[in-house]
């Protein structure tokens, strides 16, 4: 179980720099949503329905489940509920790395945001303000 609660604590850490992201609640497991609203990721720790395993459902850019799930179907995969919308399924009981895992939460949180908070995300809105 430690090691679950340090997957979720790694999710926690890549999202803390996203703004107005908000954790909370979902089905009974962490979820993080944008601005209280768009979910971006979700955490399985126990596993979910037929999925015996704890695993990590994200938001995913057009054409990045396929890509995923192609290359590398031991860790990747479709969810259910949410796999038709495009969003992968990440394995969590074969490792991942926190930079990786930064980074897949981050591409998922892009994916959902406002362009507004995505600027932000970028540093445009600096740069916007620099050049006034």
């Amino acid at each position: 179980m430690a090691e679950n609660e340090a997957v979720v604590d790694d999710v926690r850490r890549a999202c803390a720099h996203l703004p107005q992201v908000e954790e909370r609640l979902s089905h009974g497991v962490p979820t993080f949503f944008v601005r209280g609203k768009k979910s971006f990721v979700t955490v399985w720790w126990r596993g979910h329905h037929d999925l015996d395993f704890p695993h990590l459902w994200c938001a995913a850019p057009p054409g990045a489940q396929q890509a995923l799930t192609a290359s590398e179907p031991q860790r990747f995969f479709r969810p259910p509920y949410v796999g038709h919308r495009g969003w992968v399924g990440v394995r969590l009981d074969r490792g991942i790395d926190p930079a990786e895992l930064a980074e897949l939460c981050e591409d998922a949180y892009r994916t959902v945001a406002p362009a507004a908070l995505i600027r932000q995300v970028n540093g445009d809105e600096e740069q916007d303000a620099a050049q006034s």
